[in-house]
């Protein structure tokens, strides 16, 4: 069983940047893909960014492309999500997840989740 918890959300100006952070409860190096969904208020939950278990691939959203960045630190049990030049429309509660499916852009493939940060940007 793994347990994620995310945190570094909160309020911020367009513009602005934020850092993200997912740890887990136990190694998820080795067989655990990583990846950040977000969730607006009445919308689907929607593929952010992922990256494989060595940190060697990174995926990205074309909404993330250019403005966020995915990286681990496995030694630590950290996954990060690094925002830039946040937009009104990244307004949503951002998730952390892990799979050892091969389909990590997909919130299907992700048996583990945290319980989410609130991320808000306003205008």
């Amino acid at each position: 069983q793994v347990q994620l918890v995310e945190s570094g959300g909160g309020l911020v100006q367009a513009g602005g940047s934020l850092r993200l952070s997912c740890a887990a409860s136990r190694r998820v190096v080795g067989n655990y893909a990583m990846g950040w969904f977000r969730q607006a208020p009445g919308k689907e939950r929607e593929f952010v960014a992922a990256i494989t278990w060595s940190g060697g691939t990174t995926y990205y959203a074309d909404s993330a492309k250019g403005r966020f960045s995915i990286s681990r630190d496995n030694a630590k049990n950290m996954v990060y999500l690094q925002m830039n030049t946040l937009k009104p429309e990244d307004t949503a509660v951002y998730y952390c997840a892990a799979t050892t499916r091969p389909s990590i852009i997909v919130a299907s493939s992700y048996a583990y989740w945290g319980q989410g940060t609130q991320v808000t940007v306003s205008s």
